[in-house]
């Protein structure tokens, strides 16, 4: 199982960390702006401030859990992903966009509304060989999405600027709690 020395910060290459990440008080508050740059010079993704869980996995059963909290404002962010897929980069991620939590950038599919200035206990088990990922907030079931394939996966949380929908110049999540449980 990781350690908090698998969570491993990426941000803006070019800010200082205290300038994207505040660890406070067991919250990992993290930030973006819609002009940032990316992690590296050559990185292709855009802005971003997220922890990678330095964790990579190929079998089993893997569930990630913590408590988010999305400042009102925020808008065209990726706020958790599972990463690693066959054809793509990742087997799911989780947007928001105008307070809604949505399966990547697709507005109709809503896994909860209404997600501004709260916590939410969000769950997210990845089972590798049945081929599927689900999605808790708050101990309900919100979403069944097919798995990815993909040979090597991890899981990351923060904000990861989205270029769907017009994205709000700062994208802001707030996460404590987290933690991650494998079953082989």
């Amino acid at each position: 199982m990781p350690t908090q020395a698998h969570f491993v910060l990426q941000k803006p290459y070019d800010v200082p960390v205290n300038e994207r990440y505040d660890p406070c008080g067991g919250v990992r508050r993290m930030w973006v702006f819609d002009t940032d740059k990316p992690i590296s010079s050559t990185h292709p993704g855009g802005a971003l401030t997220e922890i990678k869980v330095d964790n990579i996995y190929s079998s089993g059963v893997w569930q990630f859990e913590g408590d988010m909290y999305v400042p009102s404002g925020t808008s065209g962010a990726s706020v958790m992903q599972v990463f690693g897929a066959a054809t793509h980069a990742t087997t799911l991620m989780l947007h928001v966009y105008d307070g809604q939590l949505t399966y990547y950038h697709e507005l109709t599919k809503v896994v909860v509304d209404r997600v501004y200035d709260r916590w939410i206990r969000l769950n997210v088990i990845h089972d590798v060989a049945a081929g599927n990922v689900t999605v808790f907030v708050d101990g309900e079931r919100r979403l069944g999405a097919p798995g990815q394939g993909g040979k090597e996966h991890y899981f990351k949380f923060g904000v990861y600027k989205q270029s769907h929908h017009n994205p709000s110049h700062r994208m802001e999540s707030h996460w404590r709690n987290v933690a991650i449980y494998t079953k082989p």
